[in-house]
């Protein structure tokens, strides 16, 4: 019922706010046409069409949000008017009463806000989506930023994800192809963290984590800065962090006034990616531009400021291993090595021809390389690949999903900063170190450092274990002569099934006689 319901409010949105417009005009066909005059009653929309957007968006709740979120970093998909607009979403959602929020964090936390800390601000300097954030300072001194969650957010995302659910399954029943993009499990993936974002110790713990793989003993200090998470006053529905300032990184006119060299930036933004995904395996999935400051202090100028921690994403060794040959098979050209991974990482059928995939695989890609990122667009090359992958049945992978997004979000921050980053060049060396690194000596070494534990306590047994099993008694004849037992009886049962069958199939024919020559 509340699906219904749901679906129901979606549409009414639709209607309040065009959005027929918006997909009808985009038809060239003369059946979409007629509905589109039939929708319209003679009515034109008094609101410009990304304005429509963006506050149909904020109207349907925070997963379609999140859409518009992702969406605004798309210039090259979209209209630049629409894309402006829908930027606005990353930090302009209404916020909920700073009276409910203080009641909330006394809910939480088990005193007043004002109790708690030696100043804070009832009005709050953030509302995106799931949260609102509110600039408090600690009793000590400390400037801390404190997070609050939205109330009645869990009961919002489960009728979205409900629906979301529901119309997953039906597409697979419909669509044979779509099956092969797996709807019901993505919409799983997505549930999954969406509901990570409902508790916000999570996301302390994830900013936690996010810290320490760019602490200073990891000689990576100097890439990203991340808020310390102050534990004490931290909550399910409450989380406090180090206040961070810096420039929103959308703001180049800003960053160029503090004297930050914008080419550079850009460049450390796909160190940063390609360091988390491929070097630690956990990554900061939620890359908008709203989350994603730069630091203007003269001791730390120009390091990139990460917020906003509910969705990360995590890749397993192999994941990492195998995406790693692909980019390093795609940025040398190798489409062959491109089309093998495919077919042994059980991607496509074994059947799958390597030298059809091979050439498919070529006349998407190739077209693309030697280009600046301006004229690069990863969003056409994956659709290319979409449609390409039909052929050869193509599954994709849901534990990838967050992946493709941070990469598309890190893309749309590459082309704002610097139109004329060649974002294959910045990511080659990189991975080529790393594959490095891992395959060789470095690697084997660390591998062996890791494990060293794990043998310090099996050795010492090894010597025993082998005694032990050279000592144990010689069991191949008595299995032998079991195994003649087994046999033996099988050959009676065998002749004991076959006269039982004669006597039944003899007794059957008189039994047919006798009453055939009765009639």
């Amino acid at each position: 019922m509340f699906t219904f319901f749901r679906l129901i409010h979606i549409i009414i949105i639709a209607l309040r706010y065009r959005l027929d417009d918006l997909v009808l005009s985009g038809i060239k066909h003369p059946i979409a046409y007629g509905l589109l005059r039939i929708v319209r009653l003679g009515r034109k929309p008094k609101m410009a069409r990304g304005v429509r957007l963006r506050v149909a968006l904020e109207s349907l709740g925070p997963i379609f949000v999140k859409f518009g979120q992702v969406l605004s970093t798309r210039r090259d998909l979209i209209p630049l008017d629409i894309a402006i607009e829908l930027a606005l979403l990353q930090d302009r959602v209404p916020p909920f009463p700073s009276d409910q929020s203080a009641a909330l964090i006394e809910a939480a936390l088990g005193a007043s806000p004002h109790t708690l800390f030696k100043h804070f601000e009832a009005d709050p300097v953030a509302s995106a989506s799931i949260a609102q954030v509110h600039f408090a300072v600690l009793h000590d001194g400390r400037e801390v930023a404190v997070k609050v969650l939205r109330p009645g957010m869990r009961e919002v995302i489960e009728k979205d994800v409900t629906l979301m659910r529901a119309l997953a399954g039906l597409v697979e029943r419909l669509a044979a192809d779509a099956r092969r993009l797996k709807p019901r499990q993505v919409v799983a993936e997505f549930d999954i963290y969406l509901h990570d974002e409902l508790d916000l110790i999570r996301e302390a713990s994830n900013c936690s984590q996010l810290r320490r793989n760019f602490g200073p003993d990891t000689n990576r200090d100097g890439l990203l800065m991340v808020p310390e998470v102050v534990w004490e006053y931290c909550a399910t529905t409450v989380f406090t962090m180090e206040r961070m300032r810096g420039i929103p990184v959308s703001q180049i006119q800003r960053l160029q006034a503090a004297n930050i060299d914008i080419k550079a930036l850009a460049r450390t933004g796909v160190e940063i990616f390609f360091t988390q995904v491929f070097a630690d395996g956990f990554f900061h999935a939620d890359m908008h531009p709203g989350n994603i400051y730069v630091s203007d202090a003269p001791e730390t100028l120009g390091r990139y400021i990460a917020l906003d921690f509910g969705i990360v994403g995590s890749l397993s060794e192999f994941d990492k291993n195998y995406l790693a040959q692909n980019f390093l098979a795609f940025f040398q050209r190798d489409y062959r090595r491109v089309a093998q991974l495919h077919i042994e990482s059980g991607w496509v059928p074994a059947t799958t021809r390597e030298e059809d995939l091979e050439g498919a695989v070529r006349a998407v890609c190739e077209p693309y390389f030697d280009r600046p990122l301006s004229e690069i667009s990863l969003g056409q090359v994956l659709l290319r690949l979409f449609q390409t992958s039909r052929r050869f049945n193509v599954e994709i992978q849901p534990q990838l999903v967050l992946l493709q997004k941070t990469l598309l979000n890190v893309e749309g921050m590459g082309r704002e900063l610097d139109p004329n980053l060649d974002l294959w060049q910045t990511a080659k060396p990189y991975l080529e170190n790393w594959m490095h690194e891992r395959i060789g000596l470095p690697g084997l070494r660390k591998r062996l450092n890791k494990e060293a534990s794990q043998w310090a306590q099996i050795l010492p047994q090894i010597p025993r274990l082998v005694y032990t099993n050279l000592n144990r008694p010689d069991t191949g004849p008595r299995l032998n002569l079991e195994l003649e037992r087994l046999r033996l009886a099988q050959q009676q049962t065998n002749r004991l099934l076959t006269v039982l069958t004669a006597v039944v199939a003899v007794a059957l024919g008189v039994a047919i006689w006798a009453l055939t020559r009765h009639i």
